[in-house]
């Protein structure tokens, strides 16, 4: 089963939809803004992604600067950002029982499929 974190705002997060709609691929949406990820989901998510969870947000928002949050920030202190301000979250994610991608661009969903 597919999971995508979803916000459909953005066109990106709009885009992999479609692409997993198109492939008629079996899915849910999880709309994250309205139902936040916890930080154990978000530290399961970034061992799938195999990323550095300053690679999961959304650097530019200017939420992230607001909060004093830069690239140094320890890790702990960014997943818990992004559990109380899931706006922080780099989006669309795409996530498998083994395997997550962010879908940037919303092709790379397709590596799931």
């Amino acid at each position: 089963m597919i999971t995508i974190w979803h916000n459909p705002r953005c066109s990106k997060s709009r885009q992999a939809l479609a692409l997993l709609e198109e492939a008629g691929a079996d899915f849910t949406t999880r709309r994250y803004l309205d139902e936040p990820p916890s930080e154990a989901e978000l530290r399961a998510l970034q061992s799938q992604l195999g990323l550095p969870a300053i690679k999961m947000m959304r650097t530019k928002e200017t939420l992230f600067k607001e909060l004093g949050l830069t690239r140094e920030t320890p890790e702990e202190q960014l997943i818990a950002a992004m559990a109380a301000h899931p706006k922080l979250i780099e989006r669309p994610v795409v996530i498998t029982a083994d395997r997550a991608v962010i879908a940037r661009p919303p092709e790379k969903a397709q590596d799931l499929l």
